[in-house]
């Protein structure tokens, strides 16, 4: 995938993740569960309208650091990059595209944090529909079952991306 095409796919995927953070926010009561211990029951509160600026801080601050990470670790020329066949693929006639392959796999695995991000959110809000707020740890276990298996899925790729010399 281009650089660029996946750059404003992500922006605009973490634009609109923030956008149902706060307004799936909104819906909320005014004194929020948001945090729940491993049964599920609330044991931390705080006020829709902090709960709200911290949940859209950090759908987008997340997210975004992670996208730049790749960025900033391959800007320079002198970066030590731990990939397989790491003088074949940057070499000079290689380096550009290899770069931006590592950049474009950050931005994958950017989106999927920030889409983890928006489920939990989700669960949350869910989780404050119920009274007393109850968490759905089945559906938070299963997230994150789906989220390290994305992760392993994505490293499975990337460094079979560099494995085999083109």
């Amino acid at each position: 995938m281009n650089l660029r095409v996946a750059t404003f796919a992500f922006l605009v995927l973490v634009a609109l993740l923030a956008a149902f953070v706060w307004t799936s926010a909104g819906s909320m009561p005014p004194v929020v569960a948001s945090h729940f211990d491993a049964s599920g029951r609330a044991d931390g509160f705080m006020a829709r309208s902090a709960y709200r600026l911290v949940l859209v801080l950090l759908s987008v601050a997340v997210p975004l650091l992670l996208a730049l990470l790749p960025l900033a670790a391959t800007v320079s020329r002198r970066v030590k990059l731990n990939i397989p066949n790491r003088d074949h693929w940057l070499a000079p006639e290689r380096e550009a595209e290899t770069l931006a392959v590592l950049r474009v796999h950050g931005l994958w695995f950017a989106s999927v944090v920030a889409l983890f991000l928006a489920y939990v959110h989700w669960l949350v809000v869910e989780a404050n529909r119920l009274d007393p707020p109850r968490l759905s740890t089945s559906a938070l276990y299963w997230a994150l079952a789906g989220f390290f298996f994305a992760l392993v899925v994505w490293l499975v790729v990337l460094y079979g991306r560099f494995r085999h010399r083109a």
